[in-house]
């Protein structure tokens, strides 16, 4: 069992810690940066580059590099070349400053049909110059349409199992993070997918704020205890939908009079019904590793450490 890390500063609270002591975690999973493609310069850069604010913990940790399709629709294959070297010297350079002796990376792409070919061959060129084990996420449409979308070139795959639906400002579409309806259509594929694969789970929330029929923004840090303050939002006759009933600004964010605020979480009935769908169509007896999203962020009134041990049992 383990757990992603994915804020930009580097600093576990008593009670993170704690989490990670007590479900006797033996790795972690640190987002190092993001590459994104600079419109204005045109060219790939890297943005929200880790800042530890206190020494990493003594685990195996596991730099995870997330890489916009977008970057891989716009490079030609010099770039490629040249993003993996520069990818591989930013995550050398990070882990010598930190002491970080790493065995493995992980890679998370959304790749599509179109930038199939460019992804792999930059996973290609970053595990020889790596020489490390190297990982990539794999959504459930991926699984599904193996053939068609392709199997990327590394050791594992982790098998994200959250953002299954579309986001949607209609107020009748379920749980867009995992419902089992949506979930159902892709888990079939699972047993025949030709890599072997980690699992990562979703404990994390977010709100859609939703004005003149659309979703205008998504926000992580919005949550139930927000749109429970009756100053600013009443709930409405649906369930999980709440009204803005004035105009004001929270955390930067502008929020408008009669904006519709839909919330999506998971909580522990949620994720373990999520664990036993998933459960039923992995390859048994196959050893793996399950990692939730995310510990930066986590609420931890809503999970403790024996519902990650006890959701982790189904695998």
């Amino acid at each position: 069992m383990s757990f992603y890390y994915w804020k930009q500063n580097f600093q576990l609270s008593k009670g993170q810690t704690d989490i990670l002591t007590e479900t006797n975690s033996k790795k972690l999973y640190i987002r190092f940066f993001d590459i994104k493609w600079n419109t204005k310069a045109q060219k790939p850069y890297p943005e929200a580059i880790i800042d530890f604010r206190q020494q990493s913990p003594s685990l195996d940790i596991i730099p995870v590099v997330f890489i916009t399709n977008q970057t891989f629709e716009k490079l030609d294959q010099q770039g490629v070349d040249s993003l993996a070297i520069k990818c591989n010297e930013l995550l050398k350079n990070l882990s010598v400053r930190q002491k970080i002796n790493c065995k493995t990376i992980q890679i998370d792409c959304d790749w599509t049909v179109g930038t199939k070919d460019k992804y792999f061959n930059f996973l290609h060129s970053l595990r020889a110059l790596t020489k490390k084990t190297l990982e990539a996420t794999i959504r459930l449409h991926q699984v599904k349409y193996q053939f068609k979308t392709g199997i990327p070139p590394v050791d594992r795959g982790v098998l994200m199992f959250y953002n299954i639906g579309k986001l949607s400002a209609d107020l009748k579409e379920p749980n867009s993070i995992y419902n089992t309806q949506t979930a159902e259509k892709y888990v079939g594929s699972l047993n025949n997918y030709l890599l072997p694969l980690d699992i990562a789970l979703p404990v994390f929330s977010w709100a859609l704020q939703i004005r003149a029929n659309k979703v205008i923004q998504v926000y992580g840090k919005i949550g139930r205890t927000e749109l429970s303050n009756a100053q600013n939002f009443s709930p409405t006759a649906q369930k999980d939908i709440y009204r803005a009933v004035r105009n004001f600004f929270t955390g930067g964010i502008y929020i408008k009079t009669g904006d519709l605020f839909k919330l999506e979480e998971i909580d522990k009935a949620l994720l373990k019904q999520a664990a036993v769908q998933l459960a039923a169509h992995l390859k048994k007896n196959e050893k793996r590793t399950i990692i939730y999203y995310e510990l930066g962020n986590l609420n931890l009134s809503a999970f403790k450490a024996k519902d990650f041990e006890e959701i982790s049992t189904y695998f």
